[in-house]
């Protein structure tokens, strides 16, 4: 009869140990690897969600508003063809932050982020541009060629930032540049908000020039991914009620949007105040030295 020796059983407990953990890591980066381009995973079935809701909204938009007033048949659709549009860009909004998270937990694909891109594109590039010249189109006044100029704006500032997104590599959780999305959905809001048209059109040129600027806004992860979510989820019931004819959805949807252009100026309104305190501090101390 022999005796083991305690020492052998312990090492070969941890070689097993060890050779799972191997086996457990290997299965992992095989599952996390990106799939050949001729596969599509779990994340891009978001993204090609957020495309085809960026297609909906301009059908929409069109069908809906564009229509009925170039052929003047009265309509009272128009408000709620309008809040189908604005309530599809929130709806591919999630479907982009939803594809982000899904492709860090999940295998990704190798077209995950060209169809990012061009989703991002077709969503918060050519929709909200489209929705700026209806708008142009239909209000009072008929301003076609400026509206028509600053919706170009809007959609080279949306390709200028996708295109900056690809090229450039920015710190772990931040953004160079208003995000696409967010952008998207502030000019809507501007536009809901129906302000006088000269300023509608510096706030919507601001926005532009803020998806295109240095200015860092914090990637939605963990606390502030379920805060965007809700704050959409929240939108949207504003939306309902004002296309609804509810009592007080008017109030609703002037107090959604001014939120939204509220929060999209809080990162400039930051990098301002700490800038004016780099400045305080440096005169501070030029003048005890």
């Amino acid at each position: 009869m022999t005796v083991t020796d305690p020492e052998t059983l312990q090492e070969s407990d941890d070689d097993r140990d060890g050779a799972a953990r191997r086996l457990r890591w290997m299965r992992d980066r095989e599952l996390r690897a990106p799939r050949s381009p001729q596969h599509l995973s779990t994340a891009d079935m978001f993204t090609l969600g957020n495309a085809v809701c960026g297609f909906l909204a301009v059908y929409c938009t069109t069908t809906g508003v564009l229509i009925p007033h170039l052929t003047g048949v009265a309509t009272s659709g128009d408000r709620r063809s309008a809040a189908t549009a604005v309530t599809l860009l929130l709806i591919g909004s999630m479907c982009d932050l939803f594809d982000g998270l899904v492709a860090r937990k999940l295998r990704s694909s190798a077209l995950g982020a060209e169809l990012d891109n061009l989703a991002d594109l077709i969503s918060f590039g050519i929709a909200p541009a489209y929705f700026v010249v209806v708008w142009g189109m239909v209000s009072d006044g008929a301003h076609q060629r400026v509206s028509a100029g600053i919706a170009i704006l809007v959609l080279l500032a949306v390709v200028l930032r996708l295109a900056r997104f690809s090229c450039t590599t920015m710190r772990p959780g931040v953004f160079q540049g208003m995000p696409c999305p967010m952008g998207a959905l502030t000019v809507i809001s501007i536009v809901l908000l129906n302000p006088p048209f000269v300023l509608a059109v510096l706030g919507i040129v601001a926005v532009a020039g803020l998806m295109v600027s240095r200015v860092e806004y914090p990637k939605p992860h963990g606390v502030l991914a379920t805060a965007t979510l809700c704050w959409i989820v929240v939108s949207m019931g504003c939306l309902a009620a004002w296309a609804t004819g509810v009592p007080g959805g008017e109030t609703l949807l002037k107090i959604g949007a001014t939120l939204q252009v509220t929060l999209a100026l809080m990162a400039p309104l930051m990098v301002i105040r700490r800038k004016v305190g780099d400045v305080r501090a440096r005169r501070a101390e030029s003048r005890t030295s």
